[in-house]
Formats: C-alpha cells, sequence, structure tokens
C-alpha cells in the first residue's frame, strides 16, 4: 500500500491488493481499516489520541456501537407468579394506556415517544429528549 501525493484528499481512501493479499482499505491519516470480508481491524491507540487537549476525536466515537430499547412499562411479581405463567397470561405493567414510551441507550432513558408503523415494522415517533441534565442526575 502506497500513500501517493497524486491524492490531494486526505479522507479518500484507496484499495489496494497486492500479490494476491487480502484487499484493504486504509485511510490516510491511518484512522481505521477495514478488510473486504467487512471486518474491521481494532484500532491503535493513535486513534484515541485527542487532536486537542479536552477533545475526543469524534471518528472514534461514531463509530461506537450502543443498544437501543423502548420500553412499555414493568411489573414486579413474586417467583411463584411467575412459574405460574403460561401462553394467554397477562403481566399487568405500571404505565398507563397512551403514556409515551421510554426510548433507552445502554439502559438510560434520553427520550420518550410513541409506537408508530413504518412499513409493516414496528418505530417510536419522539415526543420529548430527555435534557443532559436530566440525565446526568440519573447517573
Amino acid at each position: 500500500m502506497s500513500d501517493t501525493p497524486e491524492n490531494s484528499n486526505p479522507d479518500s481512501t484507496e484499495d489496494a491488493a497486492h500479490d494476491g493479499e487480502t484487499a484493504v482499505t486504509e485511510s490516510h491519516e491511518g484512522h481505521e481499516a477495514h478488510h473486504d470480508d467487512g471486518h474491521e481491524e481494532v484500532p491503535d491507540l493513535e486513534n484515541f489520541k485527542p487532536s486537542q487537549p479536552g477533545n475526543i476525536n469524534p471518528e472514534v466515537l461514531q463509530n461506537i456501537v450502543v443498544t437501543l430499547s423502548i420500553e412499555v412499562g414493568r411489573a414486579q411479581i413474586k417467583i411463584k407468579d411467575l412459574m405460574r405463567l403460561s401462553q394467554g397470561s397477562v403481566v399487568e405493567l405500571d404505565r398507563i394506556a397512551g403514556e409515551p414510551l421510554d426510548l433507552l441507550v445502554n439502559n438510560t432513558v434520553v427520550a420518550q415517544g410513541e409506537i408508530v408503523l413504518v412499513n409493516d415494522r414496528y418505530g417510536v415517533r419522539l415526543t420529548r429528549v430527555v435534557p443532559s441534565s436530566e440525565r446526568l442526575k440519573s447517573i
């Protein structure tokens, strides 16, 4: 692989396959590398160095995977009642019908919304985004 001065765009990538090796895509700044098989290589410590003191590289943050979930409601029941549940059983939740659902990112409520249908799939229309100051209180 070579960094040629012909390419004036530092953010562009180039593919290389030399002597039968697996082709690898690498950015000129060395921030990330992808194999043709779709797997990303583990970033090196250079990826995590802030560009300026107190700043985090946004490219690193944008590639972090988080878990997004929707909570309809909760219930607390005794184990003996849990063991009696069968098909057709109804578990009453702590939410009132029509009350907004919670949108959680890594188990932290970040928004609330309502269920909508999008092309035969469920979706959530956000009706309220929790301010960051409020989210920090719950930590």
